[in-house]
């Protein structure tokens, strides 16, 4: 059976860092693209970064140069490395990720809450 478990949400204080991971198991298959999106309180989910399987990113314009994606494919593992965080970045932050002959698997959400 193949899963994605998501850990590493917390509560931070204004200009910290956090660290997400987004663990895939039960499939050999490289995952295709990890995204993370990220959903607060009342608003629609955005999406915060996307990493392909060649390791190509991109990056919402609130995030850039503070939040960086990343993937382990040895450990079929995503990463979102998240520095100078902002109160305005709290929300659950969810991780996808698109797996061959699967399809897309969405992670249960990890809360990520910044203190002003």
């Amino acid at each position: 059976q193949v899963q994605l478990v998501e850990s590493g949400g917390g509560l931070v204080q204004a200009g910290g860092s956090l660290r997400l991971s987004c663990a895939v198991s039960g499939t050999s298959f490289r995952i295709n693209n990890i995204g993370w999106y990220r959903q607060a309180p009342g608003k629609q989910r955005e999406l915060v970064a996307v990493i392909t399987s060649g390791g190509s990113t991109n990056y919402a314009d609130s995030v850039k140069g503070r939040f960086t994606i990343s993937r382990d494919n040895a450990k079929n593992t995503g990463y979102l490395q998240m520095n100078s965080l902002k109160p305005e970045d709290t929300a659950v932050y969810y991780c996808n990720a698109e797996i061959p002959r699967v399809g897309r698997l969405v992670g249960q959400g990890t809360q990520v809450t910044v203190s002003s």
